[in-house]
């Protein structure tokens, strides 16, 4: 444990952009292409049901753009999963989604929906994708993702960044300690342990440096400092900051 810590790079954000005046620009095929010559190790999408950013048309034109692994991010819905099955991502992430939500919010309760989330599961691994669940730092859910069969969960670190842009010291321990718990008992169970949510430049490190964790899924604080620094320049910057991590 503790080698090479890969990065996810999420672009929805770019079509947020896009979306927000209509038409082509700024293109999310570009935005996969220069994640890839950045040194990103894949790339993240969220088809979400009401497509506020990533719409249908570009899953293939991003396939097309990158050699890089994707991670399809989809809600527990048959619409999504029947989409999911055609479109055969590397990965497919389930996520919790509501309509209302600016973003996710919080973890996939997959101990309390598992009676919904285990076909789920079982017709993307049918379909050939590798299947992770988002879920809060919880032994309990890892251990429901164990008899799921998912051989990945993505720990929701939303918290930990509320945490840190609150400076409050005392809840970031606490808050590390229970990710740190969660990727051991992941690592325990045969399960690979993701993380993101909320990283940024300045709280990655103590996540990076977690060293049972295989991957980091980062999106919207990238594509924000994009816009002032160049999303190249950014994504080698994050790297940087994760490599440092695992020194």
């Amino acid at each position: 444990m503790g080698g090479h810590l890969r990065l996810g790079v999420n672009i929805d954000h770019v079509a947020t952009i896009r979306n927000a005046r209509g038409g082509a620009h700024p293109d999310i095929m570009r935005a996969a292409e220069l994640a890839t010559k950045a040194g990103a190790d894949g790339i993240t999408i969220h088809l979400r049901e009401d497509r506020r950013h990533i719409r249908d048309e570009d899953l293939a034109q991003v396939k097309d753009a990158t050699d890089l692994p994707i991670n399809l991010e989809m809600a527990v819905t048959d619409e999504m999963i029947a989409i999911g099955e055609r479109f055969k991502p590397h990965a497919a992430c389930f996520v919790p989604e509501k309509r209302e939500e600016r973003t996710t919010e919080g973890g996939l309760n997959v101990a309390g929906l598992h009676n919904q989330v285990a076909p789920a599961v079982a017709r993307m691994r049918d379909a050939g994708s590798r299947v992770s669940l988002f879920i809060e730092p919880d032994p309990v859910q890892i251990a429901v993702a164990e008899v799921l069969g998912a051989p990945v969960v993505e720990l929701h670190t939303g918290k930990y960044a509320e945490l840190w842009l609150a400076g409050d010291k005392a809840g970031i321990e606490e808050e590390v300690a229970k990710l740190k718990l969660a990727a051991s008992e992941a690592v325990k169970r045969g399960i690979e342990p993701h993380a993101g949510h909320g990283l940024t430049y300045d709280n990655v490190g103590p996540i990076a440096a977690i060293p049972e964790l295989a991957e980091l899924n980062i999106g919207h604080f990238l594509i924000g400092e994009a816009v002032f620094v160049g999303l190249e320049a950014t994504i080698v910057r994050m790297r940087q900051l994760m490599d440092n991590a695992r020194a």
